[in-house]
C-alpha cells in the first residue's frame, strides 16, 4: 500500500529528487577524497624534506620518527593501490579492510579514516 502511494504521488519528482541526492552524495565523497589526497600530499612533502635534512645531518629524532610514520602511511596507500587495479576491486578492498580490523591491523592510511565527532556527553 505504501509503495502504491509512494509511486502514485509524484513519480517524476521522486525520481528527480533521488537523482539529485545521488549526485550530491557522489560530489560529497569526491570532495572528501580530494581533501584526503591533499593531506597525504602535504604530509609526504614534509616527509621528503625531513629525509633531505637527514642526509645533511640536521634532523631531530622526533622529526625522523614522524617521517618514518608517514612513510608507513605511504606504503599503506600503495598497498591498497595495487588492489585497486585488480578486477573485483570494489569487493576485495572492503574485504581486506574488514579482515585488517578483525586481525587488529589498520590497512587504511590515516588521512582516509573518517574521524568520529565527539559526543556532547563525552566533552562534559
Amino acid at each position: 500500500m505504501k509503495t502504491l502511494r509512494y509511486i502514485h504521488k509524484a513519480p517524476i519528482r521522486v525520481i528527480r529528487l533521488k537523482k539529485l541526492a545521488y549526485r550530491l552524495k557522489i560530489k560529497r565523497s569526491m570532495i572528501q577524497l580530494k581533501l584526503a589526497l591533499a593531506q597525504e600530499k602535504q604530509e609526504t612533502k614534509a616527509m621528503l624534506m625531513t629525509y633531505q635534512k637527514y642526509t645533511h645531518g640536521d634532523v631531530s629524532k622526533k622529526e625522523m620518527q614522524a617521517a618514518n610514520e608517514q612513510f608507513i602511511e605511504l606504503l599503506k596507500g600503495l598497498g591498497l593501490g595495487v588492489f585497486a587495479i585488480l578486477p573485483f576491486a570494489p569487493i576485495t578492498i572492503p574485504v581486506i579492510i574488514k579482515l585488517g580490523h578483525l586481525v587488529g591491523v589498520e590497512v587504511m592510511p590515516v588521512a582516509f579514516i573518517k574521524k568520529k565527532k565527539p559526543n556532547i556527553k563525552q566533552i562534559k
